[in-house]
């Protein structure tokens, strides 16, 4: 955990409490601060529970990272209702959502939002229809959103972040609703890659960091890949 290992308050929540506390094990174990909570990203009214309670405690929100998110592979013709509505909610409403609660609570000391985009809102990707357009609308709303605070005088960055393929569990369970088409796939993906391998979680979460810190202090309603060349490729 990048953000703990600085000496950073961690909040960290998912939909499944047992689940994240076992991806963060080690770190947990590591005695870091650390705290973990259930949380829906998709209920606004959670949203601003969570954060409220945690200025309760800590005083401030200083940093926000909009992680959760998700989706299948299957071409667009054999998406259904059910399958776009689910990654609307989670990919594009909980984002959003997040970014309502933190930013009320940044106004006055101040912060910095990263939303986790991907390339599949730059690119054409097969398979990814449904995610593409989910992923597209985090893009353009965190440059709004950005808009909206610096025209405002509000000291809040907000920036996202695109990363590439990625070696996560996500990632996993998505390629199996590809059945025995998921090694093709997969080659064809890491082809395209000019570094010749996927990203590993760390090297996503250290360019989280930066934007983050200070060192970004210039940049807001930015996008930041991390793709190993993928588009310039």
């Amino acid at each position: 955990m990048e953000f703990a290992s600085e000496g950073a308050i961690v909040v960290a929540t998912d939909i499944n409490k047992t689940g994240l506390e076992d991806a963060l094990s080690d770190d947990l174990g590591e005695g870091l601060k650390i705290e973990t909570h259930r949380q829906d990203t998709t209920d606004a009214s959670g949203w601003t529970t969570l954060v409220q309670d945690i200025v309760s405690r800590h005083g401030r929100l200083d940093v926000l990272f909009n992680n959760a998110g998700g989706g299948d592979f299957v071409v667009i013709d054999e998406t259904t209702e059910q399958q776009l509505r689910s990654v609307i909610a989670v990919n594009l409403e909980g984002v959003f959502f997040g970014m309502q609660a933190a930013i009320r609570a940044m106004q006055e000391n101040g912060g910095a939002i990263i939303n986790n985009s991907s390339i599949a809102a730059m690119v054409g990707e097969p398979y990814l229809a449904a995610y593409a357009a989910t992923k597209g609308g985090v893009r353009s709303s965190t440059k709004a959103a950005a808009v909206d605070c610096a025209r405002r005088g509000w000291p809040i960055r907000i920036n996202s972040i695109h990363a590439g393929y990625t070696e996560t569990p996500l990632v996993g369970r998505a390629l199996e609703s590809l059945g025995d088409k998921a090694e093709e796939f997969v080659a064809a993906g890491v082809a395209r890659i000019p570094m010749g391998r996927l990203a590993q979680p760390r090297e996503i979460a250290r360019a989280v960091l930066f934007l983050a810190s200070d060192d970004a202090s210039y940049m807001t309603g930015a996008e930041l890949v991390v793709d190993g060349g993928y588009i310039a490729g």
